[in-house]
């Protein structure tokens, strides 16, 4: 099924936050507008994130905020992916290079986060970083601990331009230890929604993904088999989009031109 950007056929889509939504502090023109068209629609939407920064009570004040409402259900960080795979490896001991708000998702699941003989470092989008932290991380990593982290991400979209996020940490690990990491979870891992849309009984084709990262978000899209919109308001170009391998279904300036 084709789509333009009206997004007819569409019955529920998946929003990235940051370059998508919002950038910093500042929702993205258009943005609360679009929302408001999906609801009259009746469009379900979830809001998708690979940023770990935050805890999902923590993102729901900054909706809150911005003048978005949402409930707990609606919001889906890679957390909750990085969660269930340690979960499944039995890993309950970790030392965190993380913010307080993904330290307190890990330790409400009865994962320690702070252990002196841990089982894996993990590491997240840490806006709070010291440089013990990261002493301390590598000092495990070259015990040969494994190395676990939340998203790849490279940079995190802002105002002002890319700020470091985990994939530019994970850089500094391996030059500093030549440690790689043995899981790198989130986006474009298809399990961030395929899960959810198989609760909702809704095909693939009938849901999008809508993104401002190509490598994340419209990767996820292409891997999973929904619809993939890049939005060019954070951080991908329209020269990135024609020079990508990337299957795309769409590629429009911003949300705002979107449902319309």
């Amino acid at each position: 099924m084709a789509i333009d950007e009206r997004m007819e056929g569409i019955e529920a889509v998946f929003l990235d936050l940051d370059g998508t939504i919002y950038l910093g502090g500042e929702l993205i023109e258009g943005a609360s507008e679009f929302l408001d068209r999906l609801d009259h629609r009746g469009v379900k939407r979830f809001f998708l994130s690979n940023n770990s920064s935050r805890s999902v009570s923590q993102y729901l004040r900054k909706l809150t905020r911005l003048g978005i409402p949402a409930r707990e259900e609606e919001v889906l960080l890679s957390t909750h992916d990085l969660l269930n795979w340690l979960e499944a490896e039995g890993i309950d001991d970790t030392f965190l290079v993380g913010t307080q708000g993904m330290g307190e998702m890990l330790e409400a699941r009865g994962i320690r986060t702070q252990s002196k003989s841990p089982q894996a470092v993990v590491l997240g989008y840490d806006t709070e970083i010291t440089y013990q932290k990261l002493s301390d991380a590598s000092m495990y990593l070259h015990a040969g601990v494994p190395l676990v982290a939340s998203h790849p991400d490279l940079v995190c979209p802002s105002p002002v331009g890319g700020l470091p996020d985990v994939g530019a940490y994970l850089s500094l690990f391996e030059t500093t230890t030549g440690v790689r990491p043995v899981k790198v979870c989130g986006k474009p891992n298809p399990s961030m929604i395929l899960g959810m849309i198989g609760e909702l009984g809704l095909d693939v084709e009938c849901c999008a993904m809508i993104g401002d990262s190509i490598y994340t978000d419209m990767a996820m899209a292409d891997a999973s088999g929904v619809h993939g919109i890049l939005v060019l308001s954070g951080e991908a170009t329209a020269e990135d989009a024609a020079t990508s391998n990337v299957r795309m279904s769409l590629i429009a300036p911003s949300v705002d031109s979107l449902c319309r």
